[in-house]
């Protein structure tokens, strides 16, 4: 799994060294003939009803910031593997869904001391994808290895459950060859899903996510409503969701990552816009409060974007690296507040706090 997904971010790199000549090239060209071409695209866009897509990356401004390492203390016998997910609760509480040398799940107090861990030996424990919690401090670990969504209380004791791990005598389902035609979506079932979000009614948005490429939604109570999206390149079809979040307004943000963009929809599952100008969006995360922003991280580059909801860049930070302030493979972004961001990381093993000091 982990080579694939190597060999995924090679052919991902070779891309984005062919796109580097591409816009050198762009740049010898008179900024009149670009107006005219960008007018022509306009109108061309209105005439086939294509929905408006955010404006590209261009020069938006570096966000200056500054690096926690030791924003949570593990005992002293302890370390963590693959920081797969991050999220915080209500009350500052951390949660980080981990790979070691089994999937675990550990709880932080707002100080960054450890307190426990959370569903040791879960037999829905197999291979960590990320974590979230919801407005009444419920703790949902989406696990790519069992294909299950699993709903803690806040007090740690499994209440909900969502798809249904492979059975042990089956042994582990096959994954289909690259290339190959992707498999068959059932009811209420995933095939290694990547992560979880809620409506302000509290209906459950899954990414589901490496073989489905689409999106299933379940009311409030775990009942199959819906699923949408297949596998492809037009407006509604994804290549691995690998994120997903939702806005006050209860639109539904989904970071297709093979195809570079997220794109929105409204609850049902209405395509309403998409953008472009992120990269790959590996994890987003969306703020709270009344003038939300979002960010994503792109792995390769180790830049994480600022925009608003609109798709506008506001700013970009962060480069590839192991040094703090650096980023491996961010996996998860917990954002607390616009200036106050939490990353997980796959290849340092570590969570980053992020201080941001956007110019005033």
């Amino acid at each position: 799994m982990r080579k694939a997904e190597g060999r995924r971010q090679k052919a991902e790199g070779k891309r984005q060294k062919a796109e580097g000549k591409g816009q050198k090239a762009e740049g010898k060209y008179p900024r009149v003939a670009f107006v005219i071409a960008a007018g022509v695209l306009c109108l061309t866009m209105v005439a086939s009803g294509q929905a408006p897509q955010a404006p590209a990356a261009g020069r938006a401004p570096e966000i200056a910031f500054e690096s926690v390492m030791d924003a949570l203390k593990l005992p002293p016998e302890m370390n963590f593997g693959e920081v797969a997910g991050i999220a915080l609760n209500s009350k500052g509480h951390f949660f980080v869904y981990n790979r070691g040398r089994q999937t675990q799940l550990f709880e932080f107090d707002k100080d960054g001391r450890f307190l426990r861990e959370i569903g040791k030996d879960l037999y829905g424990f197999d291979f960590a994808h990320v974590v979230r919690v919801d407005k009444d401090d419920n703790i949902w670990c989406v696990d790519e290895g069992s294909n299950m969504v699993i709903k803690f209380n806040p007090e740690g004791r499994v209440t909900m459950l969502l798809g249904r791990k492979w059975e042990l005598p089956e042994g582990r389902p096959e994954q289909p060859p690259a290339g190959s035609p992707p498999p068959r979506a059932t009811l209420n079932s995933f095939n290694r899903p990547t992560d979880v979000t809620w409506d302000p009614a509290g209906n459950i948005y899954v990414a589901d996510g490496y073989n489905n490429s689409r999106v299933a939604k379940f009311d409030k109570n775990g009942n199959w409503v819906k699923a949408w999206g297949d596998r492809g390149t037009g407006p509604g079809q994804f290549n691995i969701p690998h994120t997903i979040a939702s806005d006050a307004k209860g639109n539904i943000y989904v970071g297709d990552r093979t195809n570079r963009r997220i794109q929105v929809f409204d609850g049902e599952g209405t395509f309403e816009r998409q953008f472009d100008n992120v990269l790959q969006p590996w994890a987003i995360c969306i703020t709270p409060g009344p003038n939300q922003v979002l960010y994503s991280s792109d792995a390769n580059s180790g830049k994480i974007f600022k925009l608003d909801l609109n798709g506008t860049l506001l700013g970009t930070f962060g480069s590839f690296g192991k040094q703090p302030k650096q980023f491996g493979w961010i996996h998860e972004i917990a954002c607390p507040s616009e200036n106050e961001l939490y990353v997980g990381e796959l290849l340092n093993w570590r969570v980053q706090k992020l201080l941001l000091k956007p110019p005033r």
